[in-house]
Order: C-alpha cells, then sequence, then structure tokens
C-alpha cells in the first residue's frame, strides 16, 4: 500500500470510506461543522489504496482560524482519519499520521487542532493544553480538543475556531 496524495478525484471513495469507518451520522459532529464549506488542503490531505485500487485509508486537513480580542491565527484541522475497518489496528493510521506530520513540518509546523483521542495523538504532541478556552461550533469533550503548537509559536488563551473563509481552499 502507497500513501498518496488526495485528489478531487478521490472525493467519493473518501466519503464512502468515512463512512464505512464512523457511520453516516458522522456529518453531525462538531469537526464537520469546523470545516464547513472548505476544502482540504491538497498538500496535507492523503490517501492509501490497495494494489487492486480499493481506499484503505484517508487523512484530510482543512484550513481552520481562532479568532481572539488581539487578532485571528491560522491554523490546520486535521481529521479526519479513517482506516477501512477491515485494517484497522494494523497501524495504517499512524503511518497516515507520520505522513501528515512530516509534511506539516516541511511547511514550517503550523499551529494544528484535532478532536481525538489523547492517549493516541499524544505521540504526535498534540494535547488539550492550549484549548481549554477555545470556543467550537457545537458539543465536544474537552479532553479531546487538541492542539499541537510547535516551540515558540504563541496562540491565544481564548478565542473560537471556526472555518478558515477567504482562502483559495474554499469549497466550490
Amino acid at each position: 500500500m502507497t500513501i498518496l496524495p488526495a485528489g478531487a478525484a478521490d472525493r467519493a471513495d473518501i466519503e464512502h470510506l468515512l463512512d464505512d469507518a464512523f457511520g453516516h451520522d458522522r456529518l453531525s459532529r462538531t469537526a464537520y461543522r469546523l470545516r464547513a464549506g472548505m476544502a482540504p488542503l491538497p498538500g496535507l490531505s492523503f490517501v492509501v489504496r490497495d494494489s487492486g485500487g480499493r481506499m484503505t485509508g484517508s487523512l484530510q486537513c482543512w484550513p481552520i482560524r481562532l479568532t481572539a480580542a488581539a487578532g485571528s491565527h491560522d491554523l490546520i484541522l486535521l481529521g479526519p482519519v479513517a482506516v477501512s475497518p477491515d485494517l484497522q489496528g494494523t497501524g495504517l493510521g499512524k503511518e497516515l499520521m507520520d505522513h501528515a506530520i512530516a509534511a506539516a513540518s516541511v511547511l514550517g509546523d503550523p499551529p494544528m487542532l484535532l478532536i481525538g483521542d489523547p492517549e493516541y495523538y499524544g505521540r504526535w504532541g498534540f494535547a488539550d493544553d492550549a484549548t481549554g478556552q477555545w470556543q467550537v461550533p457545537g458539543p465536544v469533550e474537552r479532553r479531546r480538543l487538541l492542539a499541537r503548537i510547535a516551540p515558540g509559536q504563541l496562540l491565544p488563551e481564548r478565542g473560537a475556531i471556526g472555518p478558515r473563509t477567504g482562502t483559495a481552499s474554499r469549497a466550490a
């Protein structure tokens, strides 16, 4: 299996994989509100296909913004990380995460946010230290709102997270 850049031609297969991995109710989750109307970031979104062409994994990243009293800060929303149910637990999700973090590193380690289990995502530097007073457009377990902020990057303690509008990655 090979990790490839995700493209427009992959969208239908990604949606099918997400339904298989997370169920049809996934669209009501807060993470979907955070990326509403946005297209995934091409240099940070990936798919995995097996030798027969079946999509077995995907990871997408989205442009989001933290808006605070003193201004706004661009972040990247990482997720969802999806693995075909028959391959979960094989390390494919970890490979996708390693690949995405390496790609973000090339871009200067921009601040990243995700909603997920700290026990899993902590190994890549995601933690809830900075996010305790960030507001999101929907319910979230506070311990699962995780940020990866490189040393020296400063973000406000308080603010609201939402889609990054007015960018070239806006969905049609």
